[in-house]
């Protein structure tokens, strides 16, 4: 290991903060690795909670791993060290089990290059008994899995809570059969899928289904918890060095009410669940001996029926508290007195849909009305920097769609300006644009993706039509990479070696030529109703309800039920 390895290790190390240390000792060693900077991967709670859960196991001590920065990797490979672990500088290669954390498909991307750095195998075929086992967790692998599914043993499909437990029970019991007895023994965990027990069949090119191993369930169900029996998810280490670094964190709901076409969160998790209010209480009581904020975090946190009562609390102790977004029609008078009190400048809003038709076709449920009263609330307190999310690219949007986008967006504007006026302060409204992906497990997963081309022309007409409007700054997420994030959501596991070309440097277009992938065909087809689909080797009841809605949404669609 060299000296910069070393004291960069020890720099991130002295920095932190941990809630509830534990001794170091366990039978079983793993490391959990977040294919991302240390500064993404530790302002992730779902990472904090797996890491938690895996050290709360008896026998199991569990370390963590992070991706390099780009110096680091380049220090890594040039001194032919490979990749440690954080706590102990252990090659990650002489762990017993290497556990892969995201949520985030683009994550993807990287797996590979951390196996490559840690000397293991990138597929599991390959590997013997002496390479560690490598599991994998998080959002995204239960989204969408398939692209990474050569590179990893075992991948848990859902929640944690209900997974951790039963993973480590099986780890630490004698296995018959080595490698591939322990496979045979984890593949019998509800939510945890194998692999290498399901073969992908095609015929022209389509997946037309999978042949499973004698054993293996077809399609794998997704392990969900009741939250009310586990304590809230919550920072377990703190440090500075990380998106939230001036925060004490809790989830305080899970899944999301909503179930806007476009969004995994309305499905993915299953029902809403909330916390109950005592439980989220109890552990900000903890967390303000650490931090003087407190961030609320759940894909609905305004859903939250407590929500009023839990930022009034929070506020009384003397604290601040920060949500992500509000949903506009449920600004609760007690939260936004929260916010305001806790210094909050700008409140971000989601719109979504343009027009009043494209909200009606996502399943928004939100009227124009609603959305300027929500303003002209948030205005009234002085509340001036709003930042609007918008999505582009929906099925079957045109530029009268757009028209309305801009007309909505400079009435907020007056009312923005009207009120600076009256007190003499300038606000500023930030509009986030961000391109349609058609996500797995929505209604609109059969839907394709608009042709780069056509989504460029849009941002440039938006850039004209905005930059009249002072006061209005449109910030639009890269195309490029929206489009190799919906590679990765709809791709399967034909696209490994792409990952594998990616992560030694090739750029896309070269790589996908080289290794045969069509990359338009996986981003702007729309699938056929009854075709079967990558994810579909994870089950869920509610597919017929995702066509349903998707005919409701797009009735000139010919969809098999």
């Amino acid at each position: 290991m060299t000296r910069a390895l070393r004291q960069q290790q020890r720099t991130i190390l002295q920095a932190e903060t941990h809630l509830y240390p534990r001794g170091r000792v366990g039978q079983i060693n793993i490391c959990l690795v977040s294919p991302s900077r240390y500064q993404v991967g530790m302002s992730s709670l779902g990472f904090q909670t797996v890491y938690a859960l895996l050290n709360n196991a008896p026998d199991i001590l569990c370390e963590r791993a992070f991706l390099p920065d780009r110096a680091g990797i380049e220090e890594y490979r040039s001194s032919r060290t490979p990749l440690l672990s954080l706590e102990s500088q252990r090659p990650l290669s002489d762990f017993d089990v290497i556990a892969f954390s995201t949520s985030f498909e683009p994550d993807y991307l990287n797996i590979p290059v951390i196996l490559a750095l840690a000397g293991i195998p990138f597929s599991s075929g390959e590997r013997s008994d002496s390479d560690p086992l490598i599991i994998a967790g998080g959002a995204a692998f239960f989204i969408n899995p398939e692209p990474v599914a050569d590179f990893i043993d075992a991948i848990c499909i859902g929640e944690g809570e209900e997974i951790v437990p039963a993973l480590a029970a099986v780890l630490m019991s004698p296995v018959i059969g080595g490698r591939q007895g322990l496979l045979r023994a984890l593949a019998g965990i509800p939510g945890v899928y194998v692999p290498t027990f399901y073969q992908p069949q095609y015929e022209d090119g389509e997946l037309t289904g999978y042949s499973a191993a004698e054993g293996a369930c077809l399609p794998v169900l997704r392990a969900v918890v009741c939250l009310e029996q586990h304590q809230p998810a919550s920072s377990q280490i703190l440090t500075e060095d990380t998106e939230f670094g001036d925060m004490f964190l809790v989830e305080v709901s899970r899944g999301c009410p909503r179930g806007c076409r476009f969004c995994s969160s309305g499905f993915i998790y299953g029902a809403f669940r909330q916390q109950p209010f005592e439980h989220v209480v109890a552990l900000i009581d903890q967390g303000l001996k650490h931090r003087n904020k407190v961030g609320l975090v759940g894909a609905a946190v305004s859903d939250y029926a407590e929500i009023g009562r839990l930022c009034s609390y929070i506020v009384e102790q003397g604290a601040k508290v920060s949500v992500s977004s509000l949903r506009v029609d449920r600004i609760d008078s007690g939260m936004l007195d929260a916010l305001i009190a806790s210094g909050h400048k700008t409140i971000s809003l989601a719109p979504e849909g343009g027009s009043q038709r494209l909200r009606d076709l996502i399943r928004k449920n939100l009227s124009e009305a609603q959305i300027l009263d929500a303003c002209d609330l948030l205005i009234s307190r002085d509340i001036l920097n709003l930042k609007l999310y918008f999505i582009i690219g929906l099925p079957t949007e045109t530029e009268a769609d757009l028209d309305e986008l801009v007309r909505l967006v400079a009435a907020i504007r007056e009312r923005v300006i009207e009120r600076g006026r009256a007190n003499k302060r300038l606000g500023e409204i930030t509009l986030s644009v961000n391109p349609f992906i058609p996500k797995p497990f929505t209604p609109f997963q059969w839907c394709g993706m608009e042709p780069l081309s056509s989504l460029e022309r849009k941002v440039k007409l938006l850039e004209a039509r905005i930059r009249p409007l002072s006061n209005v700054r449109l910030k639009v997420e890269s195309l490029r990479e929206s489009a190799l994030q919906a590679l990765l959501s709809r791709g399967d596991r034909r696209l490994a070696a792409l990952l594998i070309a990616l992560s030694e440097g090739a750029n896309l277009k070269k790589a996908a030529r080289e290794c045969g992938v069509d990359v338009e065909w996986y981003l702007q087809r729309e699938i056929a109703g009854d075709a079967f689909l990558p994810w579909s080797v994870i089950g869920t009841a509610e597919m017929d309800k995702l066509r349903q809605e998707y005919l409701r949404a797009l009735p000139g669609k010919e969809v098999t039920l």
